[in-house]
């Protein structure tokens, strides 16, 4: 092990407890530690995100964007596990999907059968995997009672669009045809997923209704619909709120390739929508650069006459899916996710 490696590992270890002592601390004390309120758009940011941003400048910790890609990654899996922490689970087993690696979380007392989630991470379709959103996973799990099988598809730039896509499409038409031997109940199966997830859900969603698959939910957090980008939201928080222009760039030049950034398959801003589609919640954070475009695509969902709730977390960032074992705000945004999907599928 080198000695930068060594470092890293050490910082690791302080890291997640680090985090959580100090955001554990009364919320007068973190404003008093965070600086000023943090105000854009008419919205404030909540405290302890303020001052998680504010510890990882102070120690100095890059983005994955600005590192070689598998040092990047590694990071990815890092910042994640801090953030994260440990969430209780009732199970968690590995289940291949197809030819992919995929992690079945059975919730603490889970019906058989019961509903199932298929979740894809988020991570600008470069960064991210199993281990990345395992904490995500295993509390939005035992919090709604659902069943979650988390599949980690191919990553660019190895595997450009559409490798995406089609893993996700095909993981689930592989879990529809073995739903009963995941214990779940074929008429309550949904797909999910964050950012680039979120994408990939959106688009597993379209197809199923055109290939008449069963589908009762689409969950989608914060999720990337308009590779064009061209958006107020887009300019006003694409610095200094975790992701920034430089990360999304990468992904769209390590993704899309010569595809055009329209397609259809690619960015559900231009797709045909029919009014069969799965009922959608659609998340987003007030300080997320992906906020319009998954605001708009909801509204475009509305439009084509499927039934959407949009919800706005106007005080969080991007990336708060995984911000469950610290702080308060982004744990207690993500219950009212796993409500809502306890109460789309009972």
């Amino acid at each position: 092990m080198t000695i930068q490696e060594k470092l890293t590992a050490v910082n690791h270890r302080v890291q997640g407890p680090l985090l959580r002592a100090t955001l554990g601390l009364p919320e007068r004390v973190q404003r008093v530690l965070a600086g000023r309120p943090v105000v854009r758009d008419g919205q404030t940011l909540a405290t302890d995100t303020q001052l998680t941003l504010r510890l990882q400048r102070l120690a100095r910790e890059t983005g994955a964007e600005t590192l070689p890609l598998s040092e990047g990654r590694a990071a990815t899996v890092r910042h994640a596990s801090a953030a994260g922490g440990s969430q209780r689970i009732g199970a968690v087993r590995d289940v291949p999907v197809g030819d992919r690696p995929g992690r079945l979380y059975v919730p603490t007392d889970a019906p058989t059968p019961g509903p199932l989630l298929v979740f894809f991470h988020g991570g600008g379709f470069v960064f991210g995997d199993l281990d990345s959103h395992d904490a995500g996973c295993r509390f939005l799990a035992e919090r709604s009672g659902v069943r979650i099988l988390a599949v980690d598809y191919r990553l660019a730039p190895e595997s450009p669009f559409p490798a995406a896509h089609d893993d996700a499409i095909d993981a689930y038409r592989w879990t529809v045809k073995n739903a009963v031997g995941l214990g779940a109940d074929p008429d309550r199966l949904a797909v999910g997923g964050d950012s680039a997830g979120g994408n990939l859900a959106a688009s597993v969603a379209i197809e199923a209704r055109r290939e008449g698959l069963p589908l009762a939910f689409q969950l989608l957090i914060y999720p990337a619909t308009d590779m064009v980008r061209d958006t107020e939201s887009a300019r006003l928080f694409s610095e200094g709120f975790y992701l920034t222009k430089a990360y999304m760039d990468l992904a769209n030049d390590a993704y899309v390739g010569e595809t055009s950034l329209t397609d259809p398959r690619l960015s559900m801003a231009y797709a045909d929508l029919d009014p069969g589609l799965a009922p959608a919640y659609v998340v987003t954070a007030g300080f997320d650069p992906l906020r319009d475009e998954g605001e708009a695509y909801a509204r475009k969902l509305a439009d084509a006459g499927v039934s959407v709730e949009l919800k706005r977390f106007p005080d969080q960032i991007h990336g708060f899916f995984n911000i469950v074992g610290v702080g308060r705000t982004s744990r207690a945004c993500m219950g009212e996710v796993a409500a809502k999907l306890k109460a789309a599928l009972a």
